[in-house]
């Protein structure tokens, strides 16, 4: 689908779902003459007393897969609304928010970065306090050039500002909330990331974070998911959930969860070589059935989160078994730390 189209389906999504949907446009982008909206759509209870589950897709314009996941679910939701009265009970306990196009001009322009030529994940105010992959991690030399973080001093992308306007109205205050934004083009695995990259220190949900990947594990257990710091792959400068979770100051009583679903591409350019030399064929799955194949796939990872969100007060750590936790978590994610009996 080209970007109007995706805003057409989202569109047709949004009137499915009738009143329990509420959608409304966070920014607009102007590319190539056309203007684009920037559009979060948001269902279940309100109640700033309850958790919420935020999905997010196409941040960047080339892994087009991500923002079809994140609408295919929403559309999953949409359709059952009528009909499913477990899933109407449940959303009495649970707020979710659907950002499906966060970077429509980059569909439109078929570009990684935005139409300004930023990379929006590298956008963000924070900087890496370790050395980054030239390039990759990161720079300000030209926006002609990928990975372009935005020059000094200016304020994020509207995009991004979008973003974080509605990270501080919809999750921040909330006693638990995670989110989930979704990406594709690392590797043969599909892994879930979880901050930080800009360092390679343990962030302070580490306990929350493992328990939720043994829970995952649990139930989930035919899928398989490479659960991991972002910063155990690569180390990077502007990473916006990196900036929202050290903004959000979380704490044991109030968790805050941002987490990345990273599709390996590079199984689909091993299973048709001829997408290797497509810039789009590098990103998502050109083949119809293949495509298919993906959305299924990653539609039960979307409902588990809902579900563990609903529920977390049944399986977040607390006290002893919240440091037993964390203990854990280094021994498996930061070996060195656990040996020096980091805390």
């Amino acid at each position: 689908m080209e970007p109007l189209p995706y805003l057409d389906e989202l569109n047709r999504i949004i009137d499915i779902g009738g009143t329990q949907l509420e959608a409304r446009t966070l920014c607009q982008v102007t590319c190539q003459g056309q203007t684009l909206p920037v559009q979060v759509v948001t269902l279940g209870n309100p109640d700033p007393a309850l958790p919420a589950v935020g999905f997010f897709g196409g941040f960047h314009g080339l892994e087009r897969i991500g923002a079809e996941v994140v609408l295919a679910y929403l559309r999953n939701l949409a359709t059952r609304l009528k009909w499913d009265t477990t899933l109407n009970r449940q959303l009495e306990a649970v707020r979710l928010v659907f950002v499906p196009l966060v970077n429509p001009g980059g569909l439109w322009r078929g570009t990684r970065a935005n139409p300004s030529g930023v990379d929006l994940m590298r956008n963000a105010p924070v900087d890496s306090v370790e050395r980054v992959p030239w390039l990759v991690g990161g720079q300000r030399l030209s926006p002609q050039l990928p990975w372009f973080r935005g020059w000094e001093g200016q304020p994020m992308e509207v995009e991004n500002r979008a973003i974080a306007d509605l990270v501080a109205t919809e999750f921040e205050p909330r006693r638990f909330s995670l989110m989930v934004d979704c990406h594709s083009g690392f590797g043969v695995h599909d892994r879930i990331w979880f901050p930080f990259a800009h360092t390679r220190r343990p962030f302070g949900h580490l306990a929350e974070v493992h328990a939720l990947k043994d829970l995952l594990e649990e139930t989930l257990c035919n899928y398989r998911y490479v659960f991991e710091p972002q910063s155990g792959q690569y180390l990077a400068h502007g990473d916006l959930w990196d900036h929202l979770y050290l903004r959000s100051q979380g704490t044991a009583e109030r968790v805050f969860l941002p987490l990345t679903l990273e599709m390996g591409s590079w199984t689909w350019v091993k299973k048709n070589p001829r997408q290797f030399f497509s810039r789009l064929g590098l990103f998502n799955p050109l083949i119809e059935h293949r495509q298919q194949r993906v959305l299924r796939r990653h539609l039960p990872l979307l409902e588990f989160l809902v579900r563990a969100a609903s529920s977390h007060a049944r399986w977040l750590p607390m006290g002893p078994e919240r440091d037993g936790q964390r203990r854990l978590a280094l021994t498996q994610w930061y070996p060195e730390l656990a040996l020096e009996g980091a805390t």
